[in-house]
């Protein structure tokens, strides 16, 4: 029974990161408003380590476990000895792309001394590196290989058992009344948890949610699709329920386990409260820059051989007048194929990379598009559903031009809501474009009230909430409306009755011999890169990092390993001496600001650098701090005292020039994005944020605030236009003068000797131009400062309500400041939870979770 001090208990488990993984949030939130105590339990991407990462989703606790490859762990070749000498320090492909580039780098480096080595000293080099590349190939192609599958998923799948071992005893800590198991990775761990809390006296029941036909799926590997179809096999009728996403793999799920019941089918539909926010700026068309009478293509969603895209692009010369927009997450080898492709084709300037949106903007952003296309192959998985893009494409009013695959193509018929053609037809996808745009209003049409109202996850998601009562025997008291299906996730540590946790951050771990050796740079601003490596280091021991910091004889000097010259980026040698250090180096390169790695050798801008690293096998992600992406023209519409309407003459423009272009890299790219600060959200929506990392516990103040007669009022600008200085100086001075405060400006104070100036004030004034808080103010709160600064709208919902910030304007700021006087007790407990947040949100422990799935692909 469930325990009367709280609701009935379910936990929705998956064996992913859960971020993305819109069907997962989408269930756990359903469940939540339906008044569920919802844990949702995923996959840690760290593989060390046993304790769970802590978070949470509003009232939904979220708890990532890691997964250790024990049993899974391959143990190579039987030939030890041979496979040391063949495979020395080249573990796999990306090693050996490194070992290559790092060859030729060294190559480009002798030939170009004035006095060069003798030309055998070179030639012997070459022969040695030639013989250790086949040597690794000879070994990869002669190793020991597995024998055939057994049909054992125990033997041959065994990172199912890897995942039991892991989530089980978190699940059976929990003592869930319902566990729903998403896919097929879960339905071991979900059975055996249930069958031992059951042993034990507690009841507990679980379904199994299958998101795929799983005997129909073509599996990598052939020992993964014997496993996974034999855990399905020896599990599936042990479930208490089973739910899948069409009626047609419900009917062969039936019939092929001789089920009791059809499983219950729930389609992965958006969620349709808040679609239609009329955010155009966000849409597809706008950020493409397409006016309203170009015809605009849209595909969303993973891009594999058997979504069919090669016919889509083999159409684009037969199309003259259309555009298509690729919505994707990732650059992938397939996605670079179709581009070249394009690019011979002479249609690549009307291909348009997208990066994704959180999962309740996509009808939104794909609503200014005229067609979406679904143009699958004909595979069984293929066939079987009505993939999650058919209902966004439906709620954002897009007439579809789909493959004639079996239940997309019958829907489409149906409702007349778009054009059929033979999958893999060249000539008939673009005759069904072309019919689809003659017939675009009335395809349009069609798309009914009711087909929506089915298409929804309100509707969808309302069967699966009856499900678990029905299988459990029980209700909880009462819905939970003010949970809203936008939630977002936040730090253990600001959790009601949790506290966050103290921690040091101890200096990076300096590159060695680890699995991933991150380069971090080369900007460095505010220190944030050193901060970033600490955080890293102590949370990830996987991980050595080498900081790197463009250096001009006026910078501070922030901690780094290696100091570039910013003056000699233009010089040769300079550029051969980056290309060596970072192609033999990383397997992996944060890059900071969109500045270049190899000085200018490929130009000002990290785009000129991309095919380079991208050959050495090194993964590459994007860190923006401000100004490198804050276009000045959007932010002075956006904010009424906007920072760059005092700028200097000049400053905004070449400003809005950069940050146009850095965004276009950002998009084209398709690499993974990262920003410090939330309001950077509106200029790369699809990044994700990173919090400004401070060392907290070195901040940390235990003076008391308000206590004096005439408080300690502190404001430390590092550029008076960038924090709207001149603009709130008039009204504090005014009340210095009245004696009713002691103002204090800090310019030009090092950073070193800025820590003990916060230590002595009261009240800390950061910015009053930006929207948002930087370094600065969060320092401040570390120390357990309040703070008093603009915070936009975005930020203000992107953050949520635990933020201490104190919101005021150069408008309201006197009596801003004026009723944190009136009430001192409460401004001091601005305070203490200035501190709290500070030490949940920026001690880097969140930092490094955001980056945790970067750093483990």
């Amino acid at each position: 029974m469930s325990s009367p001090s709280r609701p009935p208990r379910l936990v929705v488990l998956v064996a992913n990161g859960i971020t993305g993984d819109s069907r997962v949030q989408k269930t756990a939130i359903a469940a939540a408003r339906d008044g569920w105590d919802v844990v949702l339990v995923g996959r840690s991407p760290k593989k060390k380590g046993k304790e769970p990462e802590h978070s949470a989703m509003g009232p939904i606790e979220v708890i990532r476990v890691p997964v250790p490859p024990v049993l899974s762990r391959q143990h190579g070749s039987r030939h030890r000895v041979r496979r040391v000498l063949t495979q020395f320090r080249i573990p796999d492909k990306s090693a050996l792309n490194r070992y290559r580039a790092r060859h030729q780098a060294w190559l480009r480096k002798q030939t170009g001394k004035a006095n060069p080595p003798p030309r055998a000293w070179i030639k012997a080099h070459e022969t040695f590196h030639e013989l250790r590349v086949r040597a690794w190939g000879w070994e990869q192609f002669h190793g020991s290989k597995p024998g055939a599958p057994t049909g054992d998923w125990r033997t041959d799948w065994p990172i199912l058992l890897d995942i039991d071992l892991a989530f089980g005893p978190v699940l059976e800590e929990l003592e869930p009344d319902v566990i729903h198991a998403n896919d097929i990775n879960t339905i071991p761990a979900a059975a055996m948890s249930a069958a031992r809390l059951r042993a034990r006296g507690k009841k507990c029941v679980w379904l199994y949610d299958a998101h795929e036909y799983v005997q129909g799926v073509e599996w990598p590997k052939p020992h993964q699709a014997s496993g996974v179809k034999a855990a399905e096999r020896e599990f599936i009728a042990r479930a208490d329920a089973v739910v899948t996403v069409s009626e047609q793999i419900a009917e062969m799920l039936r019939s092929q386990y001789a089920l009791p019941k059809s499983p219950l089918v729930v389609g992965n539909s958006p969620v349709r409260d808040g679609i239609r926010s009329g955010n155009v700026e966000a849409s597809v068309r706008a950020r493409v820059g397409l006016a309203e009478d170009v015809p605009l293509m849209v595909y969303g969603g993973w891009i594999g051989p058997e979504r069919g895209l090669d016919t889509v692009i083999a159409a684009l010369p037969k199309l003259p007048e259309h555009h298509l927009a690729l919505v994707t997450g990732r650059m992938t080898p397939l996605l670079e194929e179709l581009l070249a492709k394009a690019e011979a084709l002479g249609a690549r300037d009307r291909v348009h990379l997208l990066p994704y949106v959180a999962p309740y903007e996509v009808a939104d952003y794909l609503s200014s598009a005229d067609l979406g296309l679904i143009p699958f192959q004909r595979t069984p998985n293929c066939e079987l559903s009505l993939p999650t893009k058919v209902s966004e494409y439906l709620h954002a009013g897009l007439p579809l031009v789909t493959s004639d695959v079996q239940v997309v193509s019958a829907y489409v018929k149906q409702h007349d809501i778009g054009e059929v053609f033979p999958s893999g037809d060249v000539a008939g996808f673009v005759a069904a474009v072309e019919r689809a745009t003659a017939r675009r209003s009335e395809l349009a049409g069609h798309i009914s009230e009711e087909i929506l109202d089915d298409l929804s996850w309100e509707r969808q998601s309302g069967t699966l909430l009856k499900l678990y009562r029905d299988i459990s025997g029980l209700a909880p008291a009462a819905p939970r409306p003010d949970i809203a299906w936008t939630v977002q996730e936040r730090p253990a540590g600001l959790l009601p009755g949790r506290a966050a946790e103290r921690r040091e951050l101890p200096t990076w771990r300096a590159l060695t011999d680890t699995k991933v050796r991150l380069g971090l740079g080369p900007a460095n601003y505010a220190g944030q890169a050193a901060a970033f490596a600490k955080a890293i280091s102590r949370d990830n021991p996987d991980v050595s990092i080498e900081v790197v910091m463009n250096k001009l004889p006026t910078s501070f000097d922030y901690p780094a390993d290696v100091y570039l010259e910013s003056l000699r980026q233009p010089e040769l040698d300079f550029q051969l001496e980056q290309v060596n250090r970072v192609l033999s180096q990383y397997t992996h390169v944060l890059v900071d600001a969109f500045m270049p790695l190899l000085g200018h050798l490929n130009g000002d801008n990290i785009e000129g650098d991309l095919p380079a690293l991208h050959k050495a096998g090194i993964k590459v992600a994007l860190l923006a701090h401000g100004s490198e992406v804050r276009h000045p023209g959007r932010h002075q519409e956006r904010h009424q005292f906007s920072l760059f309407a005092d700028a200097p003459k000049g400053v905004a423009a070449k400003l809005q020039k950069k940050a146009e272009r850095n965004r276009r890299v950002a998009e084209e790219s398709g690499l993974p994005a990262f920003v410090t600060t939330p309001d950077l959200l509106e200029d790369l929506p699809w990044a994700t944020w990173t919090p400004l990392v401070v060392d907290v516990e070195s901040w940390a103040c235990d003076r008391p605030v308000m206590e004096r007669a005439r408080p300690l009022v502190l404001h430390a600008p590092s550029k008076r236009w960038t924090k709207g200085t001149d603009r709130i100086l008039p009204a504090m001075q005014a009340l210095h003068d009245k004696g009713v405060i002691e103002l204090r400006l800090a310019e030009g104070v090092a950073w070193a000797e800025m820590r003990e100036l916060v230590r002595e004030c009261d009240l800390v004034l950061d910015q009053f131009t930006t929207g948002s808080f930087g370094t600065f103010a969060v320092e401040a709160m570390a120390a357990g400062k309040p703070v008093v600064a603009y915070l936009s709208e975005q930020v203000t919902k992107t953050v949520g309500g635990d933020l201490p910030i104190v919101n005021a304007s150069p408008a309201n700021l006197t009596e801003v400041v004026e009723s944190l006087l009136d009430d001192r007790d409460a401004t001091a407990k601005i305070g203490l939870a200035s501190a709290e947040y500070a030490r949940a949100y920026h001690d880097g422990t969140w930092t490094a979770r955001q980056l945790a799935s970067f750093l483990s692909s």
